[in-house]
């Protein structure tokens, strides 16, 4: 199986909505969770209460269409509110995530690192050592694990920062973003994905549930093609629509079937129906 390390704060934990989205249901798309490799389902990320649809979903589905009836496993380990500072390879999200990871790459091949974070450094100047910062970050993480080709995707920060909620603080978003574009040029095996016209919740924050399907899919570009994404991809709206547009497995019936009875949105009998 192929798996996949997210980190980075909440808009890779993801805060979206989950009832704006369709959900995402492939038997073989996994997650880590107790250390169990279980179907995939949203939150991924459990860092928070309010966990909710972030990129991974839809780069999976994107990775297992482009990837037929192979396996891949998400590792969630991103950190709602954490700035880049409390990724320093000597700290406790660090080594967390290099303890997952290790732990899945046990019966696992690490393909690649999606990074997003930057909303709690968008601000009094912390653009300046973002760059070093990051260097060290991704050279500490490849280090500890081996992986010295798997891509590191950082995603940019939305443009709809600076303006309203609880977003308004970040107004040097732009200038984090010419970081992290200037070090996806500068650096082999690592791509940058736009956050242009990305959208918030209410909030002003968190990418909103349909805007982190669309971050997904310019994800899994960066990664297919192994170049940078600086523009919205053409037909997201699309390509997005076209994750959902599979027949699912008998096993995937069951899987949500179950799921719905569990949180009280169907009866017994119906949950019968796909497990005789």
């Amino acid at each position: 199986m192929k798996s996949v390390l997210l980190i980075g704060q909440s808009n890779m934990a993801g805060r979206g909505f989950l009832s704006e989205v369709m959900p995402i249901c492939n038997e073989n798309i996994f997650m880590l969770r107790n250390d169990r490799w279980q179907m995939m389902t949203e939150p991924i990320h459990f860092d928070r209460a309010v966990a909710g649809v972030g990129p991974a979903a839809s780069f999976a589905q994107a990775w297992c269409n482009a990837n037929k009836n192979e396996q891949i496993g998400l590792i969630p380990c991103a950190e709602g509110g954490s700035s880049i500072d409390e990724w320093n390879k000597e700290g406790t999200l660090f080594r967390h995530a290099v303890s997952e990871a290790k732990f899945a790459m046990g019966n696992s091949e690490l393909i690649a690192i999606l990074w997003h974070q930057g909303e709690s450094d968008g601000h009094s100047g912390k653009y300046k050592n973002y760059y070093q910062k990051l260097n060290v970050l991704i050279n500490s993480f490849r280090k500890e694990l081996g992986a010295l080709e798997a891509p590191f995707i950082v995603g940019g920060l939305g443009d709809y920062l600076g303006k309203s909620g609880f977003g308004i603080s970040c107004v040097e978003h732009d200038l984090i973003n010419q970081e992290l574009l200037k070090y996806a040029e500068n650096n082999r095996n690592c791509y940058f994905v736009t956050g242009k016209k990305l959208y918030p919740n209410p909030d002003g924050i968190h990418i909103n549930a349909e805007s982190q399907r669309r971050f997904g899919i310019r994800y899994f570009e960066a990664y297919q093609t192994k170049s940078n994404i600086v523009e919205p991809l053409d037909n997201e709206a699309n390509i997005v629509k076209g994750l959902h547009e599979r027949e699912h497995t008998v096993a995937e019936k069951r899987y949500l079937a179950l799921e719905r009875f569990t949180l009280g949105k169907s009866s017994m009998e119906e949950v019968m129906e796909f497990l005789m």
